[in-house]
């Protein structure tokens, strides 16, 4: 049927309206892209051109290298090596999994340990490396690099890595670095992001730990230029980050070897202390461990065996272990009874080898008593009936006001880990502490450093240069930082009697140089360097009243932690002291048998920096004493790793 015209013009008006509704659309719409496209080209042009270079440039932070330790004169305790590793980063490997089985055909890894980068990697940012190998071959590197295009994500690097290279000499005082844990990142609320960096080594103990944030230093940047598939292709820029500060300690090193050395075999700790500045010039714990152990990776079997041996090689025993100070004690009794006046200088106490208080005897260590003591016998003796009597008199809580100002029952501030603050009871600690009344049996064994009495071998050396010097020297075991003198810590007299405190001292000069002092066979016969000391034997164990009708038993028939521990302390030269020293050995038994003669050898080692002239030994003892110096110096001759090895062979 044909249209007509007016149907015709009618269509062709709507054709039109359409057209011009589509037409407008449309340059609306190419409009709209063309300032969009102007918006974006230029003014979007910076913001677009940086995101481009992101994709196309990357920035990496450069661990800075770990501060080194030293010892006093410069010889180096820690530092860093060269370390080849290998990394993993999820975001650019696609598959890791398939990435890892390839890698092992190159640089063997255990299914174990793909499990534990695998199960890291999900803990972690998909950007973050992963540790997969480390402390690989040069060979293995370059191997590696030359595979990098079937190995996506993967990247060798070359790192720092602390290595200690007097291995066992310093375990327990510079302690051990490893890589940043969960547990690590966990205590922290801010982590500084180095520490996200693959393997990145922190402190872990010692003065490592404690200094961390002086050692670690400050990171720095890298700006790579990566293709496609994320491979580096040049380096754009780079800004080195500051390397952490270099520590020097007081301690010297041979004598902290030697101290290792003659203690070896024994579970013991010794401090050195110098009184006029505080510095501690050695402060061994044997038996030892290899510090660089724990930076490779410690084996379970090797950490069982460390944990399991009844020496306890992994405690750092002069700052964290406590013991009964036994008589060593006495002349803190022995002061605040002077101080206060209780007691005069030679007043006399008959010791008949026990004393009765209250339907109880307290027994002296010499059972058929040491007959009338004055004040320096008792130390010259060490009559415990006497301290007995006197701790009587002046109460606990004079003793304990004075064992405190001797630095006793206080935590030394050094860095080192879990430093002990000891213990000094007086009537409140016990009422708060154990809910209980002081009684005159507590102030009994108090007097003579037993009972609740607890002190470390470190304490006991401030105690000892403070007797020394009657001033309140403290222990300092850094002496500069990048070269920087720190400050020596002594607040200056104790405000002791001058005359108190040189009766103290006679005794203690006659227990090792008089006939009947309990360390005779200890002193030193050089003239000049004579030494002062006090024996101490601390019991671990209740002797029943049983035991004691039919005799005591020896300790030597005793099983090993059953028997006494044996303890000393001294300073040389009486005359004017320049050094003191403790010893604490572990179930020792007799402190005048077993510690003195090792504190003695120390001391001597310490005047004459190194090994002492045979003239100073007493000449009945000089082929023993040869003996035994040539034991050590073969002891010494070996590499720092391997000197103790095997705790049964440091005998």
């Amino acid at each position: 049927m044909k249209r007509s015209p007016i149907d015709t013009e009618k269509s062709a008006r709507g054709i039109t309206r359409r057209g011009l509704f589509l037409g407008g659309l449309q340059v609306s719409f190419a409009a709209l892209l063309v300032g969009r496209m102007r918006f974006m080209q230029v003014d979007q042009t910076e913001e677009y051109r940086t995101l481009a270079e992101e994709n196309r440039i990357k920035f990496q932070l450069i661990p800075p290298a770990r501060g080194m330790i030293h010892d006093r004169n410069g010889k180096l305790i820690a530092g860093n090596e060269q370390n080849y590793r290998i990394v993993l980063v999820r975001e650019d490997a696609g598959d890791p999994a398939k990435v890892l089985k390839r890698l092992r055909k190159i640089v063997w890894i255990e299914d174990e340990e793909i499990a534990r980068i695998l199960s890291e990697m999900k803990r972690r940012s998909s950007f973050v490396p992963v540790t997969v190998a480390d402390r690989v071959a040069w060979e293995d590197v370059a191997e590696v690099a030359i595979n990098a295009p079937v190995l996506p994500g993967i990247t060798p690097e070359v790192g720092l890595s602390r290595i200690y290279p007097r291995a066992s000499d310093f375990a327990h005082v510079v302690g051990y670095v490893g890589p940043v844990s969960d547990y690590d990142l966990g205590k922290l609320e801010d982590p500084d992001p180095l520490l996200q960096i693959p393997r990145f080594q922190i402190g872990k103990s010692g003065v490592e730990a404690k200094l961390e944030l002086s050692l670690r230093g400050s990171a720095g940047t890298r700006e790579v230029e990566v293709n496609a598939v994320g491979r580096e292709m040049r380096e754009l820029g780079r800004e080195d980050g500051q390397a952490g500060d270099n520590i020097q300690l007081t301690i010297d090193a041979d004598l902290q070897a030697y101290v290792q050395a003659r203690m070896a075999g024994e579970s013991a700790a010794a401090v050195v202390m110098d009184t006029q500045t505080g510095d501690i010039l050695a402060i061994g714990s044997t038996p030892s461990f290899d510090p660089n152990k724990f930076v490779r990776g410690i084996s379970g079997p090797d950490y069982k065996a460390l944990l399991d041996d009844p020496y306890r090689p992994l405690a750092a025993k002069p700052a964290q272990g406590t013991y009964p100070p036994g008589s060593t004690f006495k002349m803190m009794t022995a002061l605040a009874a002077l101080e206060e006046g209780v007691i005069g200088v030679d007043e006399i106490v008959k010791c008949i080898g026990y004393i009765e208080v209250r339907n109880r005897r307290f027994h002296c260590w010499k059972r058929a008593g040491h007959g009338k003591v004055d004040l320096v016998k008792g130390l010259r003796e060490s009559c415990d009936v006497y301290y007995y009597e006197i701790a009587q008199r002046v109460g606990i809580d004079k003793i304990a006001a004075m064992a405190r100002r001797f630095g006793l029952g206080e935590q030394p501030d050094l860095p080192l880990s879990a430093v002990a603050d000891g213990l000094i009871p007086d009537k409140a600690w016990k009422r708060e502490a154990r809910g209980a009344e002081w009684v005159i049996g507590d102030s009994l064994n108090a007097g003579i450093g037993q009972g609740f009495v607890l002190t470390s071998p470190l304490q006991l050396a401030v105690m000892t240069a403070r007797v020394a010097t009657g001033q309140a020297i403290s222990a300092r075991l850094v002496r500069a930082i990048n070269g920087v003198e720190q400050p020596i810590l002594n607040d200056g007299p104790l405000g002791i009697g001058q005359a108190n405190l040189e009766i103290v001292r006679q005794g203690m000069y006659e227990v090792v140089n008089a006939k009947r002092g309990t360390a005779g066979r200890s002193r030193i016969v050089a003239e000049g360097l004579r030494m002062s000391g006090k024996t101490g034997t601390s019991q671990v164990r209740n002797i029943t009243k049983a035991e004691r009708a039919r005799g005591v038993t020896r300790n030597e028939d005793l099983p090993w932690n059953r028997r006494d521990h044996a303890l000393f302390v001294c300073y040389a030269p009486a005359e004017a002291p320049r050094y003191a020293v403790s010893v604490v050995v572990e179930h020792g038994g007799g402190g005048s048998t077993v510690a003195a003669p090792i504190a003695r050898d120390i001391l001597l080692q310490t005047i004459y920096e190194g090994e002492p002239p045979i003239e100073a030994y007493p000449s009945s003892q000089r082929g023993t004493i040869r003996s035994r110096q040539r034991e050590i110096e073969e002891l010494l001759s070996r590499p720092p790793a391997e000197r103790f090895a095997d705790r049964n062979d440091q005998a």
